[in-house]
């Protein structure tokens, strides 16, 4: 199988043209590849497809094999291969993935890509679509007003009481209980579930400890991606991510996504940030008239090889 290693700031995949190839069993594959000492070692297994409703289609596997519906840093990665290895000549193209179509602007330098910007579309943040189990959140005793989908609050009494969330309502700074400690977490979907959470001490924080407790908790049917993040400015957001099926990874688009909303929700820093992951930076933008969230990022090809599977 021949094949292209790429990471958008360190989150790195495995990327297979199956224009060219077959890949008849990708879960395996995925799980084989993706080993760091007996395999190639990435987060997943991306492959680029044709499509009949997009210009292309991304099919993508973490690196335990399961199928994952959306990569923010993988889209970017597919951009570049497509225009780099002569698949398309177009710097406005649409990808289709497991959470829609999504469309990318390419900025092309001495003829590779070195940025792209990603319309991840509307952030979801009604609980039961994320999806999560408001069973599970305490919640606080006051009245939550509901929003608009530009994020303003509405009138007090219009929500759902302390302690009777629905699945309509929003997860926003509501308590989780997490291996006997209580935490505020936001929840965001961004075609995949997201948790995100404040902590004091980003760098510091034993991330393989707590990370799995999230990821599998009860409250999320589906496992999530949560977020650690500390916010530094009105503009700047620090973050370390533990993906579902992957663990910890050095940098996640969707998650970056989610952590603004989050802050936005949260009233925390204004429309545009920067979050600096441990790979690098992601500049996003949420269009409330739009309602549409936008993520600006590099993408880098590593090498090309052949495996043996």
């Amino acid at each position: 199988m021949k094949f292209t290693k790429m990471h958008g700031i360190g989150n790195d995949y495995v990327y297979v043209n199956c224009f060219q190839e077959t890949i008849e069993n990708p879960s395996e594959t995925a799980k084989i590849v993706s080993d760091r000492h007996f395999g190639i070692g990435s987060d997943g297994l991306i492959l680029i497809k044709p499509s009949e409703v997009a210009d292309f289609e991304m099919e993508m596997y973490n690196a335990d094999g399961s199928l994952g519906a959306m990569c923010g840093n993988g889209i970017r990665c597919v951009a570049k291969y497509v225009y780099d290895y002569g698949l398309t000549d177009k710097t406005q193209i649409s990808v289709a993935t497991g959470s829609g179509i999504k469309y990318l602007e390419l900025t092309v330098e001495n003829g590779r890509v070195a940025l792209v910007k990603v319309d991840m579309g509307a952030p979801i943040l009604e609980a039961g679509k994320i999806p999560a189990d408001v069973s599970r959140f305490a919640g606080d005793q006051k009245t939550i007003g509901t929003e608009d989908t530009a994020g303003t609050k509405k009138a007090a009494g219009t929500g759902a009481a302390a302690g009777a969330l629905t699945p309509d309502s929003r997860v926003v700074s509501e308590k989780l209980l997490v291996q006997g400690r209580s935490y505020d977490v936001t929840c965001v979907s961004m075609g995949n579930p997201h948790c995100i959470v404040c902590v004091d001490d980003v760098d510091g924080l034993k991330i393989e400890e707590i990370g799995p407790a999230f990821e599998c908790h009860p409250a999320f049917p589906d496992r999530v991606n949560t977020e650690f993040i500390r916010v530094l400015d009105r503009s700047t957001v620090q973050m370390r991510v533990w993906e579902r099926g992957s663990g910890e990874t050095w940098a996640c688009g969707t998650g970056a996504c989610a952590v603004a909303v989050a802050c936005m929700l949260n009233g925390w820093t204004e429309d545009a940030v920067t979050v600096k992951l441990r790979g690098g930076d992601l500049h996003i933008c949420w269009d409330k008239e739009k309602n549409t969230v936008f993520m600006t990022g590099p993408a880098a090809t590593v090498f090309d090889g052949e495996i043996q599977l």
